[in-house]
């Protein structure tokens, strides 16, 4: 860390090195502050990382290289976003930083200000047109990194951007793709309760599958019985088999007698008893109080009922 009485001395180092390298070379007097070819973690990583302002602005008057990459790919802009520090992030931005370039591990800058909750940060990088559709190389996007580790605040503005709408939609590959995931998936597997109820409203597929199944089986797998509470009383098809052929109660079965297990195998054996229907039209009967009243497009469940005339 460079405290403030060492800034007029990392000035006059600065301006020296320009100088040799203007009569050495004869080029310009671009600072790059460490070498792109070198990938070092340069002083403006240093000070995009520990928030140092003046540093910074030192850095960048010199003419450092904004986007300049590490031994990671990353640039000073990642930091800055995982640091969740606005005011280097403005800088950095400013002085023309990529904010969809991406690191080595295919991570761009939204991904780590998602993934570590910072609200601000993420709101600032969607204004600048970061692309929130990016995936990195595990094939995560910022919206499922953030429903991956509960961040509440940055999912409801992920989901308030237009380009997040198809991140609810399945992915051609999904069912075959052993590392396939979805938002749902990642905040079911977690417990993410309220992260699961924004994205059921925001109309992501509950019963979108993956590899290993629904959400259903992440989370009974997992032990989340709160979760598998709310994907049931949320309409998920608690009868769909994963590829390899395992309903969410045949995974449940494998467990041990903890009492996590037991409500969960309680839970899916009466959905599994349960018979579901879809109403096809409307229906109302304002001479009978106790009657229910039903919206096309309705799942209604139920474990013992006649079904009397077509609903």
């Amino acid at each position: 860390r460079f405290s403030g009485h060492q800034l007029p001395v990392v000035s006059l180092q600065m301006s020296k090195s320009r100088e040799r390298r203007r009569k050495r070379r004869g080029d310009g007097d671009r600072c790059h502050c460490g070498y792109e070819s070198d990938r070092r973690f340069s002083p403006l990583h240093h000070a995009s990382l520990n928030g140092n302002l003046e540093l910074i602005t030192l850095l960048l008057e010199s003419q450092a290289a904004v986007d300049i990459r590490d031994q990671k790919g990353m640039r000073p802009l990642h930091y800055a976003a995982w640091q969740g520090k606005a005011e280097p992030m403005k800088m950095l931005l400013k002085s023309g930083s990529s904010v969809n370039g991406q690191s080595d591990e295919g991570q761009i800058p939204l991904h780590l200000a998602a993934q570590h909750g910072h609200y601000d940060v993420s709101e600032m990088l969607l204004q600048h047109q970061s692309n929130p559709c990016i995936v990195d190389n595990a094939g995560k996007t910022p919206l499922d990194l953030a429903c991956e580790f509960g961040r509440v605040g940055v999912v409801q503005l992920l989901l308030s951007s237009n380009m997040c709408a198809a991140l609810l939609e399945p992915k051609k590959g999904d069912t075959n793709d052993p590392n396939g995931t979805s938002p749902l998936h990642l905040a079911a597997k977690n417990g993410h309760i309220d992260i699961i109820r924004l994205l059921i409203q925001a109309g992501i597929d509950i019963n979108r599958q993956t590899k290993a199944g629904t959400a259903l089986h992440e989370a009974a797998l997992c032990g989340k019985t709160e979760a598998v509470r709310l994907l049931l009383e949320s309409g998920i098809n608690a009868t769909v088999r994963n590829t390899y052929s395992q309903t969410a109660l045949d995974i449940v079965y494998q467990f041990s007698a903890t009492q996590a297990s037991r409500e969960i195998k309680q839970l899916l054996r009466d959905a599994s008893a349960a018979l579901q229907v879809r109403a096809l039209k409307d229906y109302c009967n304002n001479y009978d109080l106790t009657s229910l009243n039903i919206k096309a497009g309705d799942v209604i469940t139920g474990v013992e009922f006649l079904c009397t005339h077509r609903l």
